[in-house]
């Protein structure tokens, strides 16, 4: 369970995970410094015997300045933040490979399953060829990969933990994005979006293979159904 969310199984899960820490050691950094001042505040102006409560309305300069160089401090980090978010988001979102150097696989999300069309020997979608599958998508480690997602019927959210990889399913659009494999295994594929009653039982797998045990994936699965085309 723990192994499902520290792999990083993307070219892209490293740089996503930086995001994540860079954010969570800047807001954790000015919430220990807010609490800390917070507390001592608390303890130099508590109350004590024959000292009155003064009446501070913060318009001086000298008490606007706790407020105004901590503000600017932290709008020195959002430019970080910013920055890197940015750069990561048009790396994910906004640079498709080109059809050259990736393959396409089809995803489609329906109450209550994945199903899955992968190329054949031919490497293209949409031939005689077409491998389909249910709640299994196999893919070839180190290449890279085109993904149409598509609705059956309502809202899915197509979500790869190891790959740092999620993307909302709207009926009537097909959705592209793109991943690559980097280690080969068994990992999870989730729906993260409540599409109904049987949303919970809506898991698959995804199966990262080396070029040779994809290829004869491959193979066997076009075997299978010349097999079922002859019965």
């Amino acid at each position: 369970m723990i192994e499902r969310w520290v792999v990083q199984a993307s070219t892209y899960a490293a740089d996503i995970d930086g995001i994540i820490f860079l954010v969570g050691v800047l807001v954790g950094f000015w919430f220990l410094i807010a609490e800390g001042v917070f507390f001592w505040l608390i303890l130099k102006f508590r109350a004590r015997d024959g000292e009155r409560a003064q009446y501070i309305t913060g318009e001086e300069a000298k008490q606007k300045r706790f407020i105004n160089w901590p503000h600017y401090l932290v709008l020195v980090c959002d430019v970080f933040i910013v920055v890197g978010a940015v750069r990561v988001w048009v790396e994910v979102k906004q640079q498709l490979p080109s059809d050259a150097e990736a393959q396409h696989v089809r995803v489609v999300g329906q109450q209550w399953a994945w199903s899955f069309v992968h190329p054949g020997a031919d490497g293209k979608l949409d031939t005689a060829d077409d491998i389909r599958t249910v709640d299994e998508l196999h893919v070839q480690v180190g290449q890279k990969y085109i993904y149409e997602l598509e609705s059956r019927d309502v809202l899915h959210s197509f979500s790869v933990p190891v790959f740092r990889l999620k993307q909302d399913a709207v009926p009537g659009r097909i959705i592209t994005g793109w991943f690559e494999p980097t280690r080969t295994g068994t990992y999870d594929i989730q729906c993260v979006e409540i599409c109904g009653i049987g949303h919970g039982m809506m898991g698959a797998r995804i199966v990262i293979e080396s070029p040779e045990q994809h290829a004869a994936w491959i193979a066997q699965q076009t075997s299978s159904q010349l097999a079922a085309n002859l019965r």
